[in-house]
């Protein structure tokens, strides 16, 4: 049996991480400023988060949810106090994908409706309803598309004022918008959603999947901007690698035993990962990390020639060249081992390191990065 042919493959092999480091087959070290797409939170290969998981495996792996999981419940409480949403009830699963589908459906729990808003350049998942709300026409299967979604332009309050109504059942927003480009949703416009939203009934979700887990430089991206959204996802950065997502459920959402459900998640593995997460994350001051280096980074990244635009907040950079990004994104990795992300924009490569990176990885890409655009 051949592996389905899915996505265009480098020629590396790695075979052992740490920090932000990757070595291949070869024994090359890689500098890792993508962490599989923002999911490398805290580092590769933490010992903290390895011994938890570890300790966790030696005892139990797995049992359904049938059973009392009690990691599930210390998993909730440090999340609840690190993100400042301990009011909040957490449904666990497993991937953002999976806990988008589950946004849309409590929300069309609660007021019964069918019609969503979605924006510009967004990027929801690959399943049925989260698919059909990310604005990506080639991975939109004829069985994913659905009349009821509606694409707006990101910061555009005119647009938004003119389409949302009582009936619209969600609003779902990133963060920052990660495939998209690292595009920022300012903090008028997602202050604004927030009143039409309760104006008119709607549920307003924020897609913090990417951007979450102290990424931005806050726990939550959207907190710039002070408000509080109805539900908010989140996976990528919670397991370190390993697959768990959640969804954050305002408390007037009211749980009914079969609204919801799932195998896998919550599991004691999946637990045991995300609590060393964040374990770490509060421990080592990786948010305050996270803003810290990130604005350096993109300070020194502005003042280099052949940079159209440098967008982004905390460790979620854009660097939108002048020119089409993928050569210089393959001398990068090839000539001077960095691993860096794209973007359906052509222009612009992504950075979403651990949020552990240093001053000293952030000028090794430096020095490499105007070597390549000079």
């Amino acid at each position: 049996m051949n592996l389905f042919d899915v996505y265009p493959l480098f020629d590396i092999n790695p075979v052992k991480a740490s920090g932000s480091y990757l070595w291949d087959s070869n024994g090359q070290q890689y500098l890792d400023l993508y962490g599989g797409h923002a999911v490398i939170s805290i580092g590769h290969s933490h010992p903290h988060y390895v011994q938890t998981i570890t300790e966790q495996l030696n005892n139990i792996g797995f049992y359904s949810n049938p059973v009392q999981i009690p990691q599930q419940q210390k998993l909730a409480d440090l999340l609840g106090c690190i993100s400042g949403y301990d009011d909040y009830n957490l449904f666990l699963c497993n991937s953002g994908a999976e806990a988008n589908e589950n946004a849309f459906k409590l929300a069309g729990f609660h007021n019964g409706r069918k019609q969503i808003i979605s924006f510009h350049k967004s990027f929801h998942g690959r399943t049925s309803l989260a698919v059909a709300a990310t604005d990506d026409k080639k991975i939109v299967a004829s069985v994913n598309e659905n009349p009821n979604i509606t694409f707006l332009p990101l910061n555009d309050n005119e647009a938004i004022e003119q389409h949302i109504s009582d009936e619209t059942c969600a609003v779902i927003i990133e963060g920052i918008q990660g495939v998209g480009g690292i595009n920022v949703p300012s903090d008028s416009f997602l202050q604004n959603l927030r009143r039409l939203c309760d104006k008119h009934g709607a549920v307003l979700i924020l897609d913090e999947i990417q951007s979450g887990y102290g990424r931005s430089g806050k726990f939550f991206a959207h907190q710039y901007s002070g408000i509080r959204p109805d539900i908010i996802t989140i996976a990528k950065g919670m397991g370190n690698g390993f697959p768990v997502a959640g969804v954050l459920i305002h408390p007037k959402f009211q749980a009914k035993h079969g609204m919801l459900g799932t195998t896998f998640g919550g599991n004691y593995l999946a637990c045991a990962a995300s609590i060393a997460v964040l374990e770490v994350i509060e421990n080592e001051n990786l948010i305050e990390n996270s803003a810290y280096i990130g604005q350096y980074l993109i300070n020194e990244l502005k003042g280099i020639n052949g940079v159209r635009e440098v967008r982004g907040i905390g460790l979620m950079i854009g660097i939108e060249l002048e020119v089409p990004c993928a050569e210089i994104r393959k001398k990068l990795l090839y000539e001077h081992h960095i691993f860096t992300g794209s973007a359906s924009n052509a222009n612009t490569i992504r950075l979403l390191p651990s949020l552990g990176i240093g001053r000293k990885e952030a000028d090794v890409f430096l020095i490499a990065f105007r070597t390549k655009l000079k």
